[in-house]
């Protein structure tokens, strides 16, 4: 479930401009490689394929073999160099294999998008959340995302234009959800999916702070209202147009912005 996007705020951040992407590999052995998890379809799958138009290798990270597999195949009938990746976000042992292929098989890794997310399913009022619902919500779109960013952690800083990017929504803005009850804005009332991009949020700022220096840019997307079967696709935007923004950010400069919270229309407000 994305949240709708909003056009009204004025950015309070610097926002990213479309630029041609580093090739350059760490050696001559390998292009540039991506890692992009829940890969095999909607937005991930978008992902992959735009990053793959640009010439990169293409891990698909899924912890589902069929699915996984399905979308290697059809990404590689598109022409990109794709390759399949077992990744359970939830699981420390699956990340660390991860980590390890992507080690012993590719040599490195250059971006890391972190786009593998779930709901929790209804009901989403607050009064109605489980706890049992509430934490696996947050072990999938928080914890997941910590625990995947710091196994290949040290495969970016060996990277010469490491970047992650992390798939937030404008849901988890507490600016909009504040500002205002329309659902235009701050998606329906959810008490599980929207409070666990604001901790993702919150997360992925201290990343930027912690890393600030050391040439990783670390930022945060907002797809927009994208049509997928996590809001049983009820959204009104492609998954190419909810991915263009995370190819912005996977290809900024090495003189980008990092730390920040960028849809297609520029920064969200926090």
């Amino acid at each position: 479930m994305t949240g709708p996007t909003e056009t009204t705020t004025t950015p309070t951040t610097t926002t990213p401009t479309t630029t041609t992407p580093t090739t350059t590999a760490p050696d001559a052995r390998r292009r540039t490689t991506a890692l992009v998890t829940g890969g095999n379809k909607g937005i991930g799958y978008a992902i992959a394929a735009g990053l793959g138009a640009l010439g990169w290798r293409v891990g698909v990270g899924a912890r589902d073999d069929g699915r996984r597999e399905a979308a290697v195949t059809a990404l590689r009938a598109e022409g990109v160099d794709a390759f399949g990746v077992p990744l359970d976000v939830t699981d420390d042992a699956s990340v660390a294999a991860a980590a390890r292929l992507l080690e012993e098989q590719e040599g490195g890794l250059d971006v890391l998008v972190n786009n593998a997310g779930i709901t929790g399913g209804l009901p989403q009022e607050p009064t109605r959340v489980s706890p049992e619902q509430l934490r696996a919500v947050v072990e999938t779109n928080v914890i997941g995302v910590v625990r995947v960013t710091n196994a290949v952690l040290p495969l970016l800083r060996r990277s010469p234009s490491p970047r992650v990017v992390t798939m937030s929504s404008g849901v988890g803005s507490l600016a909009r959800q504040s500002a205002t009850t329309d659902e235009l804005s701050t998606g329906p009332i959810s008490g599980a999916y929207s409070p666990s991009k604001t901790f993702l949020n919150a997360v992925v700022v201290q990343y930027a702070k912690e890393l600030a220096g050391s040439g990783i840019l670390v930022n945060l997307a907002c797809p927009g209202f994208v049509a997928t079967d996590l809001n049983g696709f009820r959204g009104v935007r492609t998954p190419e147009q909810g991915a263009a923004v995370a190819i912005r950010l996977a290809t900024l400069p090495d003189d980008g912005p990092s730390g920040g919270y960028f849809e297609d229309a520029g920064a969200i407000p926090w």
